[in-house]
């Protein structure tokens, strides 16, 4: 009997080799960019080119790196749109307050399901009477959607919500709220403190953008660049 050539015997294990990558290049693809989905309100005011800025102080963070350095994010904002730090010890005109969670939760999802399916050829004898075994070989149809299958999913949710508040709309004790924004991230586990500079940005983006609309923004994860439509 002669036995099958090692190219024979390997085309199932390079077929799944190639599936499996042909996955990971469709994960990938649905990874290929971070949305952050933004509702926003205002009144801004169009004197606010060149006024000043301060944070309120969250309970419980003050003093902490972690959300000094979102503040930080948000200055550089607030910057490129003409305004300015008070100060130190100083309270600006807008008060700037900041707040960013970071939960999960779980959500059924379909996912689709496929056929991996290969097909035997027969043993064959040729005219000298050598038989040459059966062995199996990708379908020549390739892989088939058979449906779809109901998974649970764990999803990151990470959230900022940021307000501007202006002494001059209202008191010094009780500034009004002249902008008001909350992004939303909600997909893989991404840990907050990554997502967090494209929430600000998202916050930010085309500001002070359409009062009450919800949108989508998307960044390019490996240059940090918006995704224009």
């Amino acid at each position: 009997m002669v036995c099958l050539s090692d190219e024979v015997m390997k085309l199932p294990t390079r077929w799944s080799l190639l599936l499996a990558a042909a996955a990971l290049a469709l994960l990938a693809g649905c990874a290929s960019h971070i949305t952050a989905k933004v509702t926003s309100f205002h009144v801004w005011p169009a004197d606010a080119a060149g006024q000043t800025f301060s944070f309120v102080a969250q309970t419980g963070k003050a003093g902490e790196l972690e959300h000094a350095t979102y503040e930080g994010y948000v200055a550089a904002e607030l910057a490129r749109l003409g305004l300015k730090p008070a100060a130190a010890g100083q309270v600006g005109r807008f008060r700037v307050d900041l707040q960013t969670t970071g939960t999960t939760r779980e959500k059924k999802v379909l996912e689709p399901v496929y056929d991996y399916r290969h097909v035997f050829i027969p043993p064959t004898r040729d005219a000298a009477g050598n038989v040459f075994p059966g062995y199996w070989v990708p379908d020549q149809f390739g892989v088939r959607y058979i449906g779809d299958r109901e998974v649970t999913r764990t999803f990151q949710v990470s959230r900022l919500r940021l307000r501007l508040l202006d002494a001059q709309a209202g008191s010094a004790d009780q500034p009004r709220a002249v902008f008001e924004a909350t992004s939303v991230y909600e997909g893989d586990n991404e840990d907050l403190a990554d997502l967090v500079p494209y929430l600000v940005r998202a916050a930010f983006e085309g500001f002070p953008g359409a009062n009450g609309r919800v949108r989508q923004v998307r960044f390019d994860p490996k240059t940090g660049a918006v995704i224009r439509p």
